[in-house]
């Protein structure tokens, strides 16, 4: 039990770049950790931050911070494995959870998220870094106001891969983009072309979607004509069109490129257009997110 009140409003008004805040709290090379019950609010940079640990479970934590602060992440986890988040509650301004390289065997379960910019995988591959991500089961969450929903991320020309990804039993109120990979992320508002190389997007699994999006895409696959994402499966999904959404079209649209794979139990996307066409040249992708790259 406990509070920690990072009081980061003196320096989120200040224009600080991210690598010159503080994050509140951080763990490294640490061995069967253990948070629970606490309180964490308001911190300059990410709230929690799980690097180079192995077994660490998080639960029963709540995360406030207000939606427009930036890079307040609830909890990053890097280069760690047998990593859980359970049990918890995290709004914020950037990502609920934040699953980056080296992370191995993670699952976070009955997490509330929002608002914020919703639970991701990455990014990965900055810079043309190999970097990978394996195994991530992200089940029975819910996304409420927020920016994205389950995301995969990485960086055009790097390398490596994200696989074996599972988000299942979702639930989302008024969420923006609630199923997404962007292999063509490239943080904040850039046009990110595609280049020789990019991080492999494979065997990853969207199953149990209800609910409604703030966005008419709700589901999006901008994935790379150089490594284009396999074994994709999209399975049981119904969304529809928040009634607080500002769009005047109802019928809401999949957004898909360069991916492959299968989609079955559709009511609402009724299907996944590109998983029955070749690949073709992906474009270019406009990308409103300030992502926190701590751990590249």
């Amino acid at each position: 039990m406990g509070t920690f009140d990072g009081k980061g409003e003196a320096w989120w008004g200040k224009g600080a770049a991210a690598g010159d805040r503080p994050s509140a709290l951080g763990f490294h090379g640490c061995k069967n950790l253990e948070i629970n019950g606490t309180t964490h609010m308001n911190s300059p940079r990410s709230h929690i931050e799980v690097e180079n640990c192995n077994n660490a479970t998080i639960s029963n934590v709540n995360i406030i911070a207000p939606k427009d602060s930036p890079n307040t992440d609830g909890v990053i986890i890097a280069l760690s494995k047998h990593v859980s988040v359970l049990k918890s509650s995290i709004a914020t301004g950037d990502d609920c959870i934040s699953i980056k390289n080296g992370s191995y065997n993670i699952n976070a379960m009955d997490v509330k998220c929002g608002p914020g910019h919703g639970i991701s995988v990455g990014s990965l591959g900055v810079g043309g870094s190999f970097e990978t991500v394996e195994y991530v089961h992200v089940r029975s969450c819910s996304f409420t106001n927020t920016l994205n929903g389950a995301r995969v991320k990485t960086w055009a020309g790097g390398a490596g891969y994200a696989r074996n990804i599972l988000f299942e039993d979702i639930t989302l109120s008024n969420s923006g983009n609630p199923i997404i990979i962007d292999q063509h992320y490239c943080n904040g508002p850039h046009i990110c072309p595609e280049k020789g190389k990019a991080v492999e997007v494979s065997n990853v699994t969207f199953r149990g979607f209800h609910g409604t999006t703030a966005t008419v895409e709700a589901i999006t696959l901008d994935c790379s004509k150089t490594k284009i994402c396999s074994d994709i499966h999209i399975e049981h999904i119904n969304i529809t069109l928040s009634p607080s959404s500002s769009y005047t079209d109802k019928d809401i649209r999949v957004s898909c490129n360069n991916a492959r794979g299968t989609a079955s139990g559709l009511i609402s996307p009724s299907d996944v257009p590109c998983f029955h066409q070749p690949p073709s040249p992906s474009p270019s992708y406009q990308d409103d997110d300030d992502d926190d790259e701590f751990f590249m």
